[in-house]
């Protein structure tokens, strides 16, 4: 057992999808093999604290519709240097170093301050590997107005967006005429559905944006589209293949009159009322033609690792509507359970990520 990989695996963090990473740490930890991998939990309070975690993976159950949180019990942690490695995160009351012996970091971070290219660079000062895409794909991935610059210069179909920067206050009415209506208002570097607003009257729009900015202060203002919301994973294997997943499908339930107005946080976090197809029911042809675009839009981005790629399926084919470089990892998460359907299972799933950042390595490549 001396010989296993240690892997630090990192959740929390500051940004508003907190508890959904904490759930998603506990997926993965329960998915290390323990004949090859050594878990070492390390938790990212709200505050930007760095705490020892909790090596139970039950620790970071959701329960009666609370996630878990990390808080600040166990050994705080701040950059400095060491020597043996080039620079690495070790405890504060100069005890042994954490992230300064693990082989290689599962960053299992959702949103702000850890998908977003932030904890990539640390890492990368750091001279240690890390599961997923790199600076440049994170933040790029996190930003949705660049993610759709990036696919549309590689030709991808893609939606109608506005995009206001702070100091516009609304939509002109130019843009109005444009996307029409119903619009999403979104935050611009936001994720799971947090801070998002359906807007079916102009007259509900500028508290749509005050909503989106209490997240962000650059705003999103998405045309909608008519069409089947699905979902399509990409995983990159040691050996530099990429590869798609079985293509997943939401549904929402047409016959509750209670239901959300689209797939929102509660819906998918929360409560238990949406329909999966996993394989989605679509022709041949066209779930072939989604994987050949996710797999293009990963590419588009220059992700590496994985990513989940987001599509309305409408009468004019398929639209990306956004890509994920560190997608959930709940037990409700499309990610993983498409990779099950397509006969890659949670522990197969998790090893090929370590593997693939280990090959992979840090610096230029």
């Amino acid at each position: 057992m001396t010989n296993r990989t240690r892997v630090a695996v990192v959740f929390g963090g500051r940004s508003n999808e907190h508890g959904v990473s904490c759930v998603s740490a506990r997926t993965v930890l329960a998915s290390l093999d323990p004949e090859r991998y050594e878990a070492v939990p390390i938790g990212i309070t709200r505050d930007g604290t760095w705490v020892l975690g909790d090596a139970d993976p039950r620790a970071l159950s959701a329960q009666d519709r609370a996630l878990p949180t990390v808080d600040e019990k166990g050994t705080a942690l701040a950059l400095t240097a060491d020597p043996s490695r080039g620079g690495a995160l070790v405890p504060l009351d100069g005890a042994d170093a954490v992230l300064g012996t693990v082989d290689v970091v599962f960053p299992v971070l959702h949103g702000a301050f850890g998908e977003d290219g932030t904890l990539q660079g640390l890492l990368e000062l750091a001279e240690l590997p890390y599961v997923g895409p790199g600076v440049l794909a994170s933040a790029a991935g996190m930003d949705k107005e660049f993610t759709k610059k990036l696919l549309a210069a590689e030709g991808l179909p893609i939606g109608v967006q506005v995009v206001l920067r702070p100091g516009a206050a609304t939509v002109s009415d130019p843009d109005r005429e444009r996307l029409g209506l119903p619009v999403f208002v979104k935050p611009a570097r936001g994720g799971s559905s947090i801070g998002i607003t359906k807007v079916d009257s102009w007259d509900d729009l500028d508290a749509a944006i005050a909503v989106a900015r209490r997240h962000d202060p650059k705003v999103i203002v998405e045309a909608g589209i008519v069409g089947r919301e699905v979902e399509c994973g990409v995983l990159e294997f040691p050996d530099g293949r990429v590869e798609a997943s079985v293509v997943a499908e939401i549904r929402m339930p047409e016959h509750d009159a209670d239901a959300p107005a689209f797939y929102d946080f509660d819906t998918k976090y929360l409560d238990d009322v949406c329909e999966f197809d996993v394989p989605a029911k679509l022709d041949d042809d066209v779930s072939q033609q989604i994987r050949e675009l996710a797999v293009r839009a990963f590419r588009a981005l220059d992700c590496q690792g994985l990513a989940r790629v987001d599509f309305f399926v409408t009468a004019e084919g398929p639209v990306i509507n956004e890509i994920n470089t560190m997608p959930g990892f709940t037990a409700i998460s499309m990610y993983p359970r498409m990779w099950e359907a397509t006969g890659v299972d949670n522990r197969t799933l998790v090893s090929t990520l370590i593997e693939t950042a280990r090959a992979r390595g840090s610096g230029l490549r």
